[in-house]
């Protein structure tokens, strides 16, 4: 296994954080959408069940399967994919183009359900995952000091278990937490650190949910 260095400087100058660097798509995934805060539903649950996909394997694994995902779960559309019975399954554990793995397409159909219930209770999923926000801005200076859990990715976990969701480990909500803007883990040397700060700070208690 390669061992990736903190920050790498590309060829347009700018430093970002090492896991970012290269191929391309992780690229454009660092520069363009990874820690910037998302509210929107679908997008939300898309992550969600991207990151229980993902687990025990690569991001980039993921991200190269992104497209087929979409095809194959409608967008991540929550009431099309609550709707999925037996024969989507199957026609999902016939598709290449994903990860066919029985235990996690049936969980994000479980998952699309819970999260109905969690619009009807909260008034949408944005307004329930971002209570766990960490109160403190993060200030990370390596991949080093990157945690794993925390106390916040925790209690998400616990809170959407209890609500029926399956997946949603803390490890897994941490980095889902990472993804969705929740928190700032660009490196502080990284050159969308401020940006995606200050972004964060755009996105309140209040109006975030």
């Amino acid at each position: 296994m390669t061992e990736i260095e903190d920050l790498v400087v590309g060829e347009d100058g700018r430093a970002r954080c090492g896991w970012g660097a290269a191929p391309d798509l992780y690229l454009h995934y660092h520069d363009t959408e990874w820690g910037r805060p998302e509210l929107d539903d679908q997008r939300l649950f898309e992550k969600l069940c991207l990151e229980g996909f993902q687990a025990g394997l690569s991001w980039l694994t993921i991200l190269r399967k992104r497209p087929a995902f979409r095809a194959a779960f409608a967008d991540f559309h929550i009431e099309t994919v609550a709707g999925f019975d037996d024969a989507d399954v199957a026609r999902l554990l016939d598709d290449a183009g994903i990860v066919r793995h029985r235990g996690k397409i049936e969980a994000t159909i479980t998952n699309a359900r819970a999260a109905l219930e969690v619009q009807g209770d909260e008034g949408s999923m944005r307004d329930l995952m971002w209570r766990f926000r960490p109160e403190a801005p993060r200030r990370v200076r390596s991949l080093g000091e990157v945690p794993v859990t925390t106390g916040e990715s925790d209690a998400l976990s616990k809170e959407l278990k209890r609500r029926g969701f399956r997946f949603v480990g803390p490890t897994t909500m941490y980095a889902l937490m990472q993804a969705m803007g929740m928190v700032n883990d660009h490196l502080v040397g990284c050159w969308l650190h401020a940006e995606v700060g200050e972004l964060q700070d755009g996105v309140t208690r209040t109006g975030a949910g």
